[in-house]
């Protein structure tokens, strides 16, 4: 089992986030070749190599503290990043138990939890919380069942209901995303929420993915990687906020964009959950600074040549149009044009 080691750190004002050696090696690189284009790119979600983000279901590490301390200020801020439509409680609550079970199971000196019937016991020792509860109840808990068990879990987290052959967002914990807004998509179905972003339309690639999703299985959850680029180590990159952190994209210069520029990978997974019959699609984010991920030379020259070769459409979707050439000529100096191995990891 993993043994984690907490940081204290910050996602906003003084941005003191980072990444461990060990962090930076287990980063879920999203490249597997020198170009990128859209593709479907599912796989099932089982366990990968040991230590890696997809060693256990749900992936704990070493910045959870600081990233719940980040969701309670985002909540405290904009109570409307967590949102549920009535008919979602039945789902809310395979969340919790999806969540509880494989947080307790994969980290057992973290997270502990007790069932006897209906009545339940909850320990969460890394942010100090206790709590006993009637699994069904929402009164026995301090927030809805949804919402407690987010406030613990890194990533965010959307409901969908599936009717209509077709799958809604009616739920959903959203406190770190890359510029879209949950008030925003929710109630929209999979087509709608999807409708901004180029080309992937004309390829067919969302009417692909929704027929696959309407028959996922129960027990067999899927995955993929999402990418996009980040200035500085900001968490809640919202449209909420945009006035905070779209005026960083002006910010970087050659001599600091190592510093302040971050690849943000996102590990989707899509389970389908028994009761309710919805799907949960957690979306967890992962930053790390080019800087960082320069110290694996494989990354930076795949990354510089990915970075190069975009379409303009993704470029624009991506939000790189301010900074992508300064991080072109940054990565360059770190490209001496050997070949790059197969595959996402390091060499």
């Amino acid at each position: 089992m993993p043994t984690l080691s907490f940081k204290s750190e910050t996602f906003r004002d003084d941005f003191t986030f980072s990444n461990s050696p060990q962090a930076i090696r287990r980063f879920p690189f999203p490249f597997d070749q020198d170009a990128y284009m859209y593709s479907v790119n599912i796989e099932q979600h089982v366990p990968n190599a040991a230590r890696s983000t997809t060693d256990f279901p749900i992936d704990i590490d070493e910045h959870y503290v600081a990233e719940m301390e980040d969701r309670a200020l985002v909540l405290r801020e904009d109570p409307l990043r967590c949102q549920s439509l009535p008919h979602m409680m039945t789902a809310e609550w395979d969340l919790m138990e999806l969540l509880m079970t494989s947080m307790a199971e994969a980290y057992p000196e973290h997270f502990s939890l007790a069932r006897t019937g209906e009545r339940w016991h909850w320990i969460n020792r890394p942010l100090g919380i206790e709590q006993s509860f009637t699994f069904g109840d929402a009164a026995t808990l301090p927030q809805g069942p949804m919402e407690y068990v987010t406030r613990q879990c890194q990533g965010d987290f959307c409901l969908l209901d599936q009717r209509e052959d077709n799958l809604w967002m009616d739920a959903g914990m959203v406190t770190t995303q890359a510029d879209w807004s949950l008030d925003f998509d929710l109630g929209m179905n999979f087509i709608e929420w999807h409708g901004p972003v180029p080309l992937a339309h004309d390829l067919g690639v969302f009417d692909r993915a929704l027929k696959f999703l309407l028959n996922l299985q129960q027990g067999r959850p899927v995955r993929r990687l999402n990418w996009t680029m980040t200035i500085n180590p900001r968490l809640d990159t919202s449209p909420e906020n945009y006035h905070l952190w779209g005026i960083d994209k002006a910010s970087v210069t050659p001599d600091n964009v190592g510093e302040k520029v971050h690849l943000r990978v996102e590990l989707q997974a899509l389970w389908r959950l028994p009761r309710s019959n919805a799907i949960v699609f957690s979306i967890r984010g992962y930053l790390i600074s080019l800087d960082e991920l320069a110290t694996q030379a494989k990354w930076a020259r795949r990354l510089h040549r990915v970075l190069k070769s975009l379409p303009p459409e993704i470029v624009g979707y991506k939000g790189l149009g301010r900074f992508r050439d300064t991080a072109i000529d940054w990565l360059a100096a770190r490209d001496d044009g050997a070949a790059t191995s197969p595959g996402f990891g390091p060499d």
